[in-house]
């Protein structure tokens, strides 16, 4: 799932080649953000296109040889003219007489051909690692290795037309690897290889074949370079391993541009360091272009109509709560509220999505009205998930493209408005790129989770075990490199809960690492276990007859559960047959709609069922998925419960499995294996039984909260 769409997306066709192009946001400037190489295309863009069009009309358009422009036969149509007439068209077609040029790569070299012939259609141009025929250069890209033939096709030794034909797929692994030289770049090299692999070798050698063979309409000297007149920033990778750092620095000296050597970073420091990158260019572009903030709303006023309130004082705190599951919100909610206690002047605003500002607003709670700004994680989550199965490690890979806009978006908060305090429950973004680029830091943090450490699920085998390791050794990295930037580190649960094993080969170990280097809280339920203590007049509160044994199924609020909810009603008939005065209650939550089950006689239906933690302590029995909240609120009420991981969701099979063993709750079910029958045979056997669960602790959001305020 993407963080935004086109609003605009069309084609060109110059002497029968189309040209694919895609226009975001309505600014009063332009950005045409310049295709690199046809071994990939405009998604290249991906980490800067959703935040800048916030405030810039923003076009990128694919490659003549990749993405869904064509991919001519003959060698002359892949010439450098064709493509900087591309680019040309492109702007005659979207109506902008005038653009800011983003080039990487050969688009670094594309966009001062169009500054220095077309000065009129260009603002400003921003070059990343320009490629160029002049000024140093690595020299693996020769006619003779190009065009010639050998058998050793190690290293450069790819770099070879009649190869590409061979193995075009070994050569893309290859070149995006150099590309990516930085560690941890593991899922920059997989969307590499996978743009490369939408072309093939014989389009992509006549681009090299074309650069090599045919006279160009441009002449490309030191004299273009210097007839350039407009601003120029060039940014380099020191360790860019495709176009030679100091070849970077001498383009820049001759069109007298700002040049900022970025330490450390390979060939697309755009895509490996995104958040860095981001902040550079919009740096550079707000001395050339003005660039107009978002507007905030005064103290009466409203935002995309999201309440917000600006009136408070003392201490300012902007809350971050992660919208994967409510429980997120529940807990936040419960930590702001004790916080409140010892500071009652306090002003929290919170920066969150749908369905967390739905349960913040109920709550009377102050909403950020950027909120309204971040990409949903939750709809990508959703959109990542297939039949009781979520690879949720794999589907945080792929939300990358979100949390870089979200980020960008939050460390703007910060820079327009000053806060004493960032609380981030797992917002995986802010504490990622924060220790990723120290500097760019803006006030204390506070880091909440629930889990230390990804797992590879078996079904990854050995490419998911080395990820996830590769994951986790990179979280390890930024907390040796910068022990101190978060300014408390706080684990929601206690050291028994953590899954017992090292993070990788050669790794520390999860639970004395994790205790190292976090405090515990224990766990928060964001609601007091002695609301329980009273079943029966909950029970008659709900109308639940005495002597029925009163069973709630409920998948939360995603559709994911939707094949759970139909397998448990199958249940149903064989074990109302053995347990007479059975009552069902599904609740299907917000994405499932009722009338698309087919609802066996005697089993009730709600799409939504207020205070649901509640109804789940009064009732018998729960069959839920193997979510923490929702198996935490029936571990804290002692009601017994089954329930389902979700198939390759590391964190329901490891993390919240282990912490229900420590707490000795809830029965384990797997959905695969598991029929009617079985679930039915389960269910009779459960409600046979009392609960035996040890007690949830009642003061995790008072430990939490006293924690927090030590920064205050």
């Amino acid at each position: 799932m993407r963080a935004k769409y086109p609003d605009l997306e069309g084609s060109i066709d110059r002497d029968g080649v189309n040209i694919h192009y895609e226009v975001y946001g309505e600014g009063a400037e332009t950005l045409l953000f310049m295709p690199a190489w046809a071994i990939v295309h405009s998604r290249m863009w991906k980490a800067q296109i959703p935040y800048f069009s916030q405030y810039y009309r923003c076009i990128t358009f694919d490659p003549r040889g990749n993405g869904k422009s064509d991919r001519p036969e003959e060698v002359e149509k892949y010439a450098i003219h064709e493509y900087v007439a591309d680019a040309l068209a492109v702007l005659d077609a979207t109506n902008t007489k005038q653009a800011t040029l983003l080039g990487v790569s050969l688009g670094g070299l594309l966009a001062p051909i169009l500054a220095a012939h077309y000065p009129e259609r260009v603002r400003a141009l921003v070059a990343i690692c320009p490629a160029s025929t002049i000024g140093p250069d690595l020299g693996y890209a020769t006619p003779d290795r190009f065009f010639g033939q050998t058998e050793n096709h190690e290293g450069w030794e790819k770099y070879s037309q009649s190869y590409w034909h061979e193995d075009y797929e070994d050569f893309t692994r290859f070149f995006i690897g150099q590309i990516f030289p930085e560690p941890h770049s593991t899922k920059q090299i997989q969307d590499g290889v996978s743009w490369s692999l939408e072309t093939d070798g014989q389009a992509l050698g006549k681009t090299v074949e074309a650069r090599m063979t045919l006279a160009p309409h441009f002449t490309v000297n030191e004299d273009l370079y210097r007839n350039i007149k407009c601003p120029v920033l060039v940014i380099h990778g020191t360790e860019d391993r495709i176009q030679a750092h100091d070849r970077g620095k001498f383009l820049a000296a001759l069109m007298q541009a700002e040049f900022i050597s970025f330490e450390g970073a390979g060939h697309n420091p755009q895509a490996r360091f995104p958040a860095k990158t981001n902040a550079l260019i919009l740096d550079f572009l707000d001395k050339i272009l003005a660039r107009p903030r978002q507007t905030l709303p005064d103290k009466n006023g409203d935002r995309n109509g999201i309440k917000y309130n600006a009136n408070g004082g003392g201490k300012r705190v902007l809350y971050l709560s992660s919208p994967i599951g409510l429980g997120h919100a529940r807990r936040d909610l419960a930590i702001a509220q004790e916080l409140r206690k010892g500071h009652p002047d306090i002003q929290v605003d919170w920066l969150a999505q749908d369905p967390v500002t739905r349960f913040l607003d109920a709550a009377d709670e102050t909403l950020h009205p950027a909120s309204a700004l971040l990409a949903n994680e939750s709809n990508h989550i959703e959109a990542e998930a297939g039949e009781h199965d979520l690879n949720a490690f794999q589907a945080i890979r792929n939300m990358d493209e979100i949390l870089i806009a979200n980020f960008m978006v939050f460390q703007e908060v910060l820079e327009q408005q000053k806060y004493d305090l960032v609380i981030a429950d797992e917002a995986w973004d802010v504490d990622h790129f924060w220790h990723e680029h120290p500097e760019l830091k803006q006030t204390q943090l506070a880091w909440f989770t629930d889990f230390v450490g990804f797992i590879p699920m078996p079904d990854g085998g050995p490419h998911e075990a080395y990820l996830t390791a590769d994951y986790n050794a990179e979280m390890i990295e930024h907390i040796q490199a910068a022990p101190n930037l978060r300014d408390r580190a706080i684990f929601v649960g206690n050291p028994d809960d953590i899954v017992p094993g090292t993070f990788g080969p050669d790794l520390p170990d999860m639970r004395s690492w994790t205790e190292s280097h976090f405090d515990f809280c224990g766990y928060i339920t964001g609601f007091e276990p002695d609301e329980f203590a009273r079943r029966a007049e909950l029970r008659e509160r709900f109308g639940y007859r005495e002597g029925e044994k009163v069973c709630i199924v409920t998948v939360g609020g995603s559709g994911v559960g939707g094949h759970l909810l139909r397998r448990v009603m199958d249940a149903y008939p064989a074990a109302r047959a053995r347990v007479p005065e059975l009552r069902m209650i599904v609740v299907t939550g917000p994405r499932i709609d009722p009338a698309s089950l087919v609802v066996p006689p005697g089993v009730e239906t709600r799409a939504f069922v207020p205070d649901l933690h509640r109804h789940l302590a009064a009732c018998d029995l729960a069959l839920v998925q193997g979510g923490l909240t929702t198996c935490m609120e029936l571990t804290a009420a002692k009601t017994p419960f089954l329930y389902f991981p979700l198939r390759n969701h590391f964190e329901q099979n490891f993390h919240v499995h282990q912490r229900l063993q420590s707490y000795n709750a809830g029965r384990r079910m797997d959905y695969a294996t598991a029929d009617p029958d079985s679930i039915a045979a389960a269910m009779v056997d459960v409600l046979a039984k009392p609960a035996a669960f040890r007690d949830v602790e009642s003061n995790g959001a008072q430990r939490a909260a006293a924690m927090l305020a030590e920064l205050l």
